[in-house]
């Protein structure tokens, strides 16, 4: 089980090759919205914003109403940032879960 602190590092190395892809990511997803970051197994949670293409604003702590939730556990989501686990095969095999609006679904979509 990955510890907290992994998983922080994981969504600020995230948010670094966002950054860094910026320009392209906002030409495929162009939102603007608060996130949520669920992590199952450690009870742990962190919030930020998704915007331009970027994740900013990374903190600990959940944001209930946030209008992008991720849930997933500690090991999956290090593997996930790390490119160790398919996105799309994980969200089929429910070891991810996203709850969005339909339109969100539809442009998160863009960035797999």
């Amino acid at each position: 089980m990955a510890t907290v602190q992994e998983c922080r590092q994981a969504l600020d190395d995230l948010a670094k090759r966002l950054a860094a892809n910026a320009e392209d990511a906002r030409k495929r997803i162009n939102l603007d919205r608060t996130l949520a970051c669920r992590i199952t197994d450690l009870g742990a949670a962190f919030h930020g914003r998704l915007s331009g293409g970027q994740l900013l604003d990374i903190d600990e702590g959940d944001d209930p109403s946030a209008k992008i939730a991720l849930s997933t556990t500690s090991d999956d989501l290090v593997a996930l940032v790390r490119g160790e686990l398919d996105f799309a095969r994980a969200l089929g095999a429910r070891r991810v879960s996203i709850s969005a609006s339909p339109f969100d679904l539809l442009k998160l979509r863009k960035l797999l």
